[in-house]
């Protein structure tokens, strides 16, 4: 039964109304934890709260040493037992996540067969008056299943001190111990439920008994995901001349610095020979000036526009402090929902950029040129940052970052080119600047959408790699801005 209690979320309000379990159905090797930590990713970043309960973590932590396949053959009785039993403790901590704090829990199990799946629904749905998607995923293609066993399940934790070679054959048998049992999902037997089968990690889509606003982003999601090897390169624009005094927004040309980088970059990616590669930018010149002398196709996106400042485009952080001070105050208060007056937050950037989100998971490869902002909000789903994080990503100027995606992740690559760059980073503040500018605390909140606590999380990106040596011309900013509360602090006093 829902927690009466239980906080509703902005989130919910808009796309979840009922919490949600997603269920996974299909053999080993299928891309079901593939295909669950990629939904999470997706639905943690547009802001529903998201966890996946992956049963065999759950049999790893109640059972000794994996042994064998024998395990899972299913005249073993007592192995069978064991299995039920964790499968259910994994079923009750997603219901209590759902109970107290998430809007979407994923069920990341085999639930072969349609008894395993009838008691899923009838505890989701019929006790618990939850949502209960069943997302199956079903693979025929040969080379897809080998390419997954050996990059990934040989490797399992199951596999740590077997030989290679044993190992492959132990999990071969383990799948034929699933296949005698497994009833793939279908409307003859199962039309009551809601599922949605995916064949060949996106080649095709097969939806039974739709419902509802999330399941239809689930469905726009899928459409659009592939296991294609690719690579994705981001960089912002070259450093421009408002970068150099420290205005916000607006759309100025590129420094001498700027075009140095933009003029390096493009040596750069056209020695890379990158098959297929496409370039997009924002509408804005500081990004197709940098572009211009890649040679490759070339869109333009306004959805890659800087986040929109409003009134406060083409100030320094200096003269939005005098001339906005209480809205200076609520967004180092609460970055991540503050909105610009006439202007834009970075919860709009993310619905901004969804579609260039799915687009970034359909395309091959890509160099995407835009902003600061879009850059944090872009690499905030890439590596799997919590939104409290987002507006807080560090991500310099004159620096290339190369994303290759990976089994579970992806993996970012830091490649800084030797021209030289103003620091354009503001980390989270210290201290609470609204009691640094005399502003109450509740008035900078309601000068927020929503009033939500800025959380203490670090960023960890580390640089892997350097072109030619960095030699960069780091500004002030952070002496800057203590030097601006210090006046305000003064000019405050005197009054």
């Amino acid at each position: 039964m829902q927690n009466p209690n239980r906080k509703t979320s902005t989130a919910r309000k808009n796309a979840v109304a009922t919490p949600h379990v997603i269920c996974m159905v299909g053999l080993p090797a299928r891309g079901k934890t593939y295909i669950a930590k990629k939904l999470a990713r997706y639905l943690n970043w547009i802001g529903i709260n998201t966890r996946v309960f992956n049963v065999g973590e759950y049999r790893r932590q109640a059972t000794t040493a994996y042994r064998n396949h024998e395990f899972f053959r299913p005249g073993n009785a007592d192995a069978m037992a064991l299995r039920t039993a964790v499968a259910d403790a994994a079923l009750k901590d997603t219901l209590d996540y759902l109970d107290q704090e998430g809007d979407v829990a994923i069920f990341d199990a085999t639930n072969t067969t349609r008894e395993r799946r009838q008691i899923i629904y009838d505890t989701v749905v019929v006790k618990n008056q939850c949502k209960c998607l069943f997302l199956e995923s079903i693979c025929d293609n040969p080379q897809l299943i080998d390419t997954n066993i050996i990059d990934v399940k040989v490797h399992s934790p199951d596999y740590e001190n077997m030989d290679k070679e044993e190992a492959l054959s132990d999990f071969l048998q383990r799948i034929d111990h699933y296949n005698e049992v497994y009833s793939p999902m279908g409307e003859e037997h199962e039309s009551h439920l809601s599922f949605m089968k995916i064949v060949n990690a996106g080649e095709k889509l097969i939806i039974n008994r739709h419902e509802g606003n999330l399941q239809s982003r689930i469905v726009y999601w899928l459409m659009n995901i592939h296991i294609t090897p690719r690579t994705i390169y981001l960089t912002r624009h070259g450093e421009s001349m408002n970068n150099i005094v420290g205005k916000l927004g607006g759309d100025p040309d590129l420094s001498p610095q700027g075009k140095q980088y933009a003029a390096k970059l493009s040596e750069f990616i056209n020695k890379q020979n990158i098959p297929g590669m496409r370039v997009w930018t924002s509408w804005l010149k500081r990004t197709i000036q940098t572009a211009a002398g890649i040679e490759a196709p070339q869109e333009r996106w306004k959805a890659l526009n800087e986040i929109d400042a409003g009134s406060c485009e083409e100030l320094t952080y200096e003269e939005m402090a005098d001339k906005f001070p209480e809205e200076f105050a609520a967004r180092d208060l609460n970055k991540l929902t503050y909105r610009y007056p006439g202007g834009e937050s970075y919860e709009d950037l993310v619905a901004r950029l969804e579609p260039v989100i799915m687009e970034l998971e359909r395309q091959g490869n890509v160099v995407l040129i835009a902003h600061q902002a879009i850059l944090r909000s872009i690499l905030a789903y890439f590596m799997e940052k919590p939104l409290s994080d987002l507006p807080y990503i560090n991500v310099p100027l004159h620096t290339l970052l190369k994303i290759t995606p990976v089994a579970y992740g992806c993996e970012v690559e830091h490649i800084k080119f030797p021209v030289d760059a103003v620091d354009t980073h503001r980390p989270r503040p210290s201290s609470p600047t609204h009691k640094r500018l005399r502003i109450s605390s509740e008035t900078a909140f309601e000068l927020s959408d929503r009033t939500a606590a800025a959380l203490s999380l670090g960023e960890g990106d580390t640089v892997v790699k350097t072109v030619g040596g960095p030699q960069f011309r780091l500004s002030s900013r952070d002496r800057e801005v203590e030097s601006l509360h210090n006046n305000i602090e003064s000019k405050n006093s005197a009054k």
